[in-house]
């Protein structure tokens, strides 16, 4: 019994670290799919607008648009995720154990500064900034633009949808700000539950209420990870208030992006090297935490 208790924890186990991917999957490209129909079907809603040739025009700018942002989305997810940060396969030179450096027990091997362990990789990480729950990995050294890219364009991609999904709500409130308009803004999956609007309202209020709430979260990620970048500092470093790393706005950017920091954002596909190893940092300031009560 317990070894089948073991495997049935095992399975959960793998279930759970890729759920938040699937759910990012499922609602990225519903999002993309609800507003590629209002694109080409709703949009424009003036009958002299649909007739006219600009629509087409204006109908194939906006997919053009929407399926870049939806392509650098997922490219630079999926590089993310393919990108491991972690110390294996990387050479750590023992002999040269210097100020910062750390002893794993986990892994059994001395760790350079910045790099710690994370126990939900199992591994220890170089420059690690957090482990991120909804791709199941590590943020570091290695993949830190592909992260700040996805996150990027995903803040993009949800502006946009909450742009075009404005029409909606301008729909749903046509009648005045009723109870009935309230309730299907607010909590859609009762007003389906309960019979009160038809598959299709709902689907539309689901994800323009998505749309607008994914859009705050990820606003508030994205520029806070923009601050930590422009500030040299990674999330651990910002919980202790040290800045020991600093090199500059624009150097810290390069650190981050590498050294074509001004095209690399655009496309995964554009080589942008680090000048870094990720194991040796410039010292810039002090190692030790700032007494943020003084």
């Amino acid at each position: 019994m317990s070894g089948f208790g073991r495997r049935i924890r095992s399975r959960l186990e793998k279930a759970c670290h890729y759920l938040p991917i699937v759910v990012n999957t499922v609602l990225v490209l519903s999002i993309t799919g609800e507003v590629s129909y209002l694109v080409v079907v709703e949009a424009p809603r003036e009958a002299e607008q649909k007739e006219s040739e600009w629509s087409g025009v204006w109908k194939a700018l906006h997919l053009l648009l929407q399926y870049f942002m939806l392509g650098n989305i997922t490219w630079n997810a999926m590089l993310f995720l393919r990108t491991s940060p972690s110390i294996r396969g990387v050479f750590l030179d023992g002999d040269n154990v210097g100020q910062g450096w750390r002893y794993c027990y986990t892994c059994e091997t001395h760790t350079p500064p910045r790099c710690s362990h994370c126990f939900d990789c199992n591994v220890c990480v170089l420059r690690r900034d957090h482990h991120c729950v909804f791709f199941g990995q590590c943020v570091g050294f290695r993949n830190y633009r592909y992260f700040l890219s996805s996150l990027f364009f995903m803040w993009a991609g949800l502006l946009y949808a909450v742009v075009m999904n404005a029409e909606v709500f301008i729909v749903i409130l046509k009648e005045g700000v009723t109870l009935h308009s309230v309730m299907l803004l607010m909590v859609p999956w009762i007003m389906l539950v309960s019979g009160q609007v038809t598959a299709g309202a709902f689907a539309f209020a689901f994800i323009a209420d998505t749309c607008v709430v994914g859009f705050l979260l990820v606003a508030g990620f994205l520029f806070f990870h923009v601050g930590l970048m422009l500030r040299g500092q990674t999330t651990r470093e910002w919980y202790s208030n040290r800045r020991p790393y600093s090199l500059g706005v624009l150097a810290n950017i390069r650190e981050c992006l590498g050294q074509r920091w001004y095209l690399c954002w655009l496309c995964p596909l554009i080589a942008s090297p680090l000048p870094g190893d990720g194991i040796h940092f410039q010292v810039t300031g002090s190692l030790e935490p700032i007494d943020s009560s003084r």
